[in-house]
């Protein structure tokens, strides 16, 4: 031993011998309540939420540190099984290259309800890595004597790690998800700095949040295939200008967004701009247009050009 200050500085470089940190992918078939899971984890907004079945598209990376813990939470997109077209058959294989990739998997699906397609998510998951059943929404389950049995006849499909009832929206027994997901975390040294909680950039959040808007406000009557670009991102200071497009199929597409005197594109606007502020925190100026661009979804070129992974 030596009293030296380069041995202390080694020492207190040292990572803590139970530190645990590790990839937890979080899937399910859309709508399970994915992506509101991951934000109350996390404690923000990084993935946006829809009724609207494939909002998420991309491979959403959330990270919350709690001590000797980094939990590095992976929302993919809601597993497809309608339709075998282009975008659908690249979020699939965003599904399955993060399946292989993690080291905990939590399987979502709505307490009460297990149903061909989350048989068909179930069956993907791989016999390696430990998986967690997560039964969100238990809180509208009026009759609790029958989420145990419920339980149990899923977890006769698969050999589940734990079975945990939750409320993503309530903050239901996420304390013990998460502990849960620690013991099967391996031993490893954090991968992100302790106060992120994401590892896109604010570009790329500031698509998803006017993205996530367009759906609200427009819903069913939008296709899934419009998206969003950031055609310029500037900060000065604490001031961040952002100029948006709304991308979108047809003419008749277009003036459903913009709505009656523009007044839905305007309700779009504040939304998306009040979100931003908050998770950036800091004033935002937006400006959005929406534009039509037809056939940039048709193939698969076309789907990486616009940022699909």
């Amino acid at each position: 031993m030596t009293d030296s200050p380069m041995a202390d500085d080694a020492s207190a470089q040292t990572p803590d011998s139970d530190y645990r940190c590790g990839y937890i992918a979080i899937v399910g078939r859309p709508n399970v309540g994915k992506s509101t899971l991951m934000n109350v984890l996390v404690g923000a907004k990084v993935s946006i939420t829809s009724r609207k079945a494939q909002t998420t598209r991309h491979r959403i990376t959330g990270i919350q540190t709690i001590e000797n813990t980094q939990y590095v939470y992976v929302d993919t997109p809601g597993f497809q099984t309608r339709h075998s077209n282009a975008l659908n058959k690249t979020l699939n294989r965003t599904v399955t290259n993060t399946l292989t990739a993690a080291d905990v998997i939590l399987f979502v699906i709505e307490a009460g309800t297990f149903g061909p397609a989350d048989k068909q998510v179930l069956d993907l998951l791989p016999a390696n890595v430990p998986c967690i059943l997560v039964l969100n929404k238990a809180d509208r389950n009026k009759d609790k004597t029958t989420l145990m049995p419920f339980a149990r006849e899923v977890a006769s499909h698969h050999d589940f790690a734990a079975v945990v009832p939750v409320s993503a929206k309530q903050r239901f027994q996420l304390d013990r998800l998460q502990e849960e997901v620690r013991k099967l975390l391996p031993q490893n040294p954090p991968m992100f700095d302790e106060d992120d909680i994401t590892d896109r950039s604010e570009k790329f959040l500031a698509s998803e949040i006017v993205r996530e808007k367009v759906f609200r406000f427009v819903g069913e009557e939008l296709p899934y295939t419009s998206t969003v670009l950031i055609e310029k991102f500037e900060q000065e200071g604490n001031l961040r200008r952002i100029f948006a497009a709304i991308l979108v199929e047809r003419d008749n597409h277009k003036a459903m967004v913009i709505g009656q005197k523009g007044a839905r594109l305007k309700e779009i606007s504040t939304q998306s701009r009040q979100d931003m502020e908050r998770l950036f925190g800091g004033p935002v100026y937006l400006e959005i247009w929406v534009k039509v661009k037809s056939g940039w979804a048709d193939n698969e070129a076309g789907l990486r050009a616009y940022g699909y992974e």
